[in-house]
């Protein structure tokens, strides 16, 4: 931890910017991407910046052998790619998909949509991730994936997953689907490999807010399937390719695959980067009784897309409310509570679940704040956070 004296100098100089704990652009982005947008857009000039042209093909290539998968396919957002893997799975009533309760809103969503009955599974209050044991309890009959959400940059025990759904089939359609969700862990890693890579598909984000981004918004489907591939790539522009399909229109411009292909080269270093951050912060904050910092398993390489944080059970609530509120109008730090269960801030999702309760998810939910990472922060900046955090703190014992 900071010594006293040390922080109140640290404390002299408050950052130039207004560091939130999701910052509005997530990455780095320079003359390079600049460059290539324009020459995209010029080479557009007689034959339009749609959805064909090498740019896109580019890009998919790249992505695919960045994650080691045979296929990966551009969409216009995640949110998309999260319902086409719902869609794929051609769900019936009462089919039900076992997502975690500690979550944003996209992947329960997705499910809903495509016509699934939600059910919410509990997380394991260390890591944050769906619990391969709680996930065991709710498997029915008529259970037909799992959907595991790489949250906040950190990997899923995939390999968990994939040996419940072999362990327990479906009457009909055989082993479980495993899909993954990792819009906020791209670039992570689980097992010596990087997130994308086990389960029947995974889908990922390029919106503003991720580690890379395609000016906006983007997204991408990674698969090994033939099918699952073939599947997504004519959904995604109105079912051509196979007019058997329906299909809308899901598509990534040149313009932002030319962008999205200079990001990919720059990932490692913006991971690396929050890496470096999160571990001299990790010191920083060391032996905070009240505060409980992010835990990277042994076989996982976490990204920090977030920096979660957990205030011990009696600050939970009303209390962890006056940290983050100190924090903003004292430090002029903001703090950000990623993510309570879904149900519990989704009207739609709480009538959709209504009756499923899950009173861990909702300790944890009342527990959490993410502490502002970006790659670009200066290490005076980190400092100055934690500081003001040991501050807080201290003022609230």
């Amino acid at each position: 931890m900071i010594p006293s004296a040390e922080r109140q100098e640290i404390l002299k100089h408050k950052p130039a910017t207004l560091w939130e704990g999701e910052p509005r652009l997530g990455s780095a982005c320079g003359g390079e991407e600049i460059e290539a947008a324009v020459a995209a857009m010029r080479d557009s000039e007689d034959v339009g910046r749609g959805f064909t042209g090498p740019q896109i093909q580019n890009f998919e290539q790249a992505f695919a052998a960045y994650i080691g998968t045979k296929h990966a396919i551009a969409m216009n957002s995640a949110g998309p790619g999260l319902d086409t893997a719902m869609r794929w799975l051609n769900l019936q009533p009462g089919d039900e998909i076992i997502v975690p309760a500690v979550n944003f809103v996209a992947s329960p969503l997705a499910v809903a949509g495509a016509g699934g009955q939600v059910i919410w599974g509990e997380v394991d209050p260390r890591t944050l991730q769906l619990d391969p044991n709680d996930v065991e309890r709710r498997i029915t009959p008529r259970t037909r994936a799992i959907f595991p959400v790489h949250m906040n940059g950190l990997a899923a025990p995939m390999d968990d997953f994939l040996e419940l759904a072999r362990r327990h089939p479906h009457q009909k359609h055989g082993p479980l689907a495993v899909i993954g969700d990792a819009a906020r862990a791209c670039g992570g890693e689980y097992k010596g490999g990087k997130l994308g890579k086990r389960g029947l598909m995974t889908v990922f984000s390029f919106h503003t807010m991720k580690h890379m981004v395609t000016l906006g918004e983007g997204g991408m489907v990674t698969t090994d399937d033939d099918e699952v591939a073939h599947f997504v790539r004519a959904s995604r522009f109105y079912g051509f390719d196979d007019m058997e399909l329906w299909g809308s229109s899901y598509v990534m411009n040149k313009v932002q695959a030319a962008v999205g292909l200079v990001q990919l080269g720059k990932l490692d270093g913006f991971i690396a980067a929050r890496r470096r951050l999160a571990q001299t912060r990790a010191a920083m904050l060391a032996d905070i009784s009240e505060l409980s910092l992010p835990f990277e398993p042994a076989d996982c390489l976490h990204t920090y897309y977030l920096y979660t944080c957990l205030v011990c059970k009696e600050w939970a609530g009303e209390k962890r409310n006056r940290l983050m509120k100190m924090m903003d109008e004292v430090y002029g730090v903001r703090l950000l509570v990623a993510n309570p269960p879904a149900y519990a801030v989704h009207h739609f999702l709480r009538r959709h679940t209504a009756g499923q309760s899950l009173p861990l998810s909702e300790e944890l939910g009342a527990r959490l704040f993410c502490i502002p990472t970006h790659p670009a922060m200066s290490d005076e900046d980190n400092a100055y956070i934690a500081a003001a955090l040991i501050e807080s703190i201290e003022a609230l014992r």
